[in-house]
């Protein structure tokens, strides 16, 4: 494939990358802000030990997002705006990066999500100005399609709550089954708030699959719990059961104990390997989990190829974010990706987090999850991971 050459002209910025970050450190999602920002801090270190962005070192500017109960992420966001960053790293709450969407584009300034992964994010109308590096919540059909059909051609059914989440979900795993050569004989959409599932189990049992998929969410814990327990005592449990992204969750208090034992779940992201966790601890030595810590790290380092590549002016950046993750030399790391860069090629980063390959909507696909069985106790443990897409 054929190198660009970037031109030689003054590009826009005052040379001084200027990353913002909102993370929850109050509020209800508090517990994601410590691995959210041990990775945003981490690449900065690395970006800058590397030398920075055109020779002058990157500033790191963090502040709170809050919940979706207050105004916190708002009057953050103006906070960095007045602090002149140039790209925002967060939320972590699909509910919030809606939320901040129409602000990132009047301030011109690009937003890259590690963590929000509602479907309703891929179509929102932001200019181009907003990215994620997880994946968006539909996206895990074409997993499951990988996975169910990996002992061969398979029968599935996907029974789901009738909300954005199951409609992003059916499409894509129709997709991805068919790709590998299995089918999807039953599409069920559950009403919300129904509580008579025998309609539902009878067509479970008549359609006859060998593997069920439930897309709920786990926020809606009762109907999940209700849908659970329904399809387990219809037969399709252990094994044959498989939970999605936004229902894998810890049911040691919700279950009784070996209700879930053998069931199967998935979760966007790779959990962090032992190497990058050692390192996570070298910028916060308390740091007891890493979850989103390699896609935040990554959504950092991704901004700093394209302020290299292109400026570090906020439209700058945002239009040489999709350029720096697909179709240039292949590099893994800031020093890695530098030459190319500077000596005016193209650059396809793949990160800790995956390939990171942006489409048109700011999405990246292929991209990886982890895969977990549940134990006894009804808690969820990881088996491996997987790329799809």
């Amino acid at each position: 494939m054929p190198t660009t050459t970037v031109s030689a002209a003054p590009k826009p910025g005052d040379g001084v990358l200027r990353v913002g970050t909102l993370f929850p450190t109050s509020g209800a999602a508090s517990y994601l802000g410590p691995a959210l920002a041990a990775g945003a801090a981490l690449a900065v270190a690395d970006r800058n030990a590397a030398g920075g962005i055109g020779g002058a070192p990157v500033e790191l500017v963090a502040r709170d997002s809050g919940d979706a109960t207050t105004t916190t992420l708002e009057d953050s966001f103006a906070d960095l705006v007045e602090q002149g960053v140039d790209v925002v790293i967060g939320p972590a709450s699909s509910l919030l990066a809606a939320r901040l969407i129409p602000l990132a584009v009047a301030a011109g300034i690009p937003v890259i999500s590690p963590a929000a992964t509602f479907p309703a994010l891929t179509a929102a109308d932001d200019d181009g100005y907003v990215f994620r590096t997880i994946a968006a919540y539909g996206h895990q059909g074409l997993a499951l399609g990988q996975v169910l059909s990996e002992k061969g051609p398979a029968k599935v059914a996907l029974l789901y709550i009738d909300d954005e989440f199951g409609q992003a979900l059916a499409p894509t795993l129709s997709e991805g089954l068919a790709s590998h050569g299995s089918s999807l004989v039953l599409l069920q959409a559950i009403p919300p708030g129904t509580t008579d599932l025998s309609i539902t189990i009878d067509r479970l049992k008549e359609a006859a699959p060998d593997a069920v998929v439930l897309g709920s969410t786990y926020a809606s814990v009762d109907a999940t719990k209700a849908l659970i327990t329904a399809v387990i005592g219809a037969g399709y449990g252990g094994a044959k059961l498989w939970l999605t992204t936004q229902n894998t969750g810890d049911y040691s208090q919700a279950l009784p104990n070996g209700t879930l034992a053998g069931v199967n779940g998935i979760i966007e992201g790779y959990p962090a390997d032992s190497g990058f966790l050692a390192r996570l601890k070298t910028v916060d030595s308390a740091l007891a989990a890493a979850h989103y810590a390699p896609e935040s790290y990554d959504a950092v380092i991704l901004a700093g190829l394209a302020a290299e590549q292109s400026g570090d002016d906020g439209a700058a950046i945002a239009g040489s974010l999709t350029g720096v993750s697909v179709g240039g030399l292949k590099c893994g790391s800031p020093v890695e990706c530098l030459g190319p860069i500077r000596a005016g090629k193209d650059v396809d980063y793949d990160g800790v987090s995956g390939p990171l390959n942006f489409t048109p909507d700011g999405d990246v696909s292929p991209a990886y999850y982890g895969l977990y069985t549940y134990d006894g106790e009804n808690r969820f443990v990881f088996g491996r991971g997987v790329l799809a897409g």
